[in-house]
């Protein structure tokens, strides 16, 4: 069932988009060749639960960690750990969920160590830009997840298909699914109270994915690289309210 939020509920939210975004900023500082993966995820526990927060990762059907770091041709899901050393040309995907109150909110950035991908980078945060303004009154769902196939396609890259985005409130998933593909004027169509994470994962080769040794980093099977992009976002009678802007100003 969807789910429509109250304009107090989306207060809540708002106010968990913004440790969010404190968080991300935090991961952002430290993503540096010679730091650890850990060192990233230990700065985001640190920055939500000194907001008076839960880190919504932490437990998560049993993930280990406050927040999931996924480099180069990992796509989502990535375990931090200390034995991960950044370096420079990787590609850093970092995503963080936030538990405030009961509600959720959840974003993600990649951010390149060096001159890596640049391509790639500018087409995931263009597919997200353009499935922020497709986040309108009487949208289909189909519309935003077909802006997203077809504006990454236009840049010469594909899509995920296996992993998606989804709604989100009093649970970190909600209905309904936000595929990265799909056929226009489909789907349910979008009414003001919404709330929709939304998250294009870009790959700069096959769209095809795998899941690794440790049951939770999900990788291209061809090794080719990707990107993940995210945020939380409100449908409303006017724009589109993004809960999580602001980790596009140091990203």
């Amino acid at each position: 069932m969807i789910t429509v939020k109250s304009a107090g509920e989306v207060e809540v939210m708002a106010r968990a988009g913004a440790i969010v975004v404190d968080a991300l900023r935090e991961a952002r500082r430290r993503a540096e060749p010679g730091n650890t993966t850990a060192a990233l995820d230990r700065a985001v526990r640190k920055a939500i639960e000194g907001a008076g927060a839960k880190a919504a990762f932490l437990g998560y059907m049993g993930f280990p960690a406050s927040s999931c770091i996924s480099l180069n041709a990992e796509v989502v899901h990535g375990i931090p750990s200390p034995d991960r050393i950044l370096a420079e040309g990787d590609l850093v995907s970092v995503d963080v969920g936030v538990l405030l109150d009961g509600y959720y909110a959840d974003a993600a950035f990649t951010v390149a160590l060096g001159d890596a991908a640049p391509e790639l980078l500018a087409c995931g945060r263009r597919c997200l830009d353009n499935a922020v303004a497709q986040c309108r009154v009487g949208t289909r769902l189909g519309d935003v997840s077909h802006g997203i196939e077809e504006t990454a396609r236009g840049d010469g890259f594909d899509v995920v298909r296996e992993y998606v985005g989804h709604g989100i409130g009093t649970k970190m998933h909600e209905e309904p699914q936000v595929p990265n593909y799909g056929v226009p004027g489909r789907g349910p169509r979008l009414v003001a109270g919404m709330a929709l994470a939304l998250e294009p994962m870009v790959v700069a080769g096959d769209w095809r994915t795998a899941v690794s040794r440790d049951k939770w980093t999900v990788v291209t099977r061809d090794g080719a690289l990707s990107a993940h992009f995210e945020h939380t976002v409100v449908i409303t009678d006017d724009e589109p309210r993004v809960l999580t802007r602001g980790w596009e100003e140091f990203v």
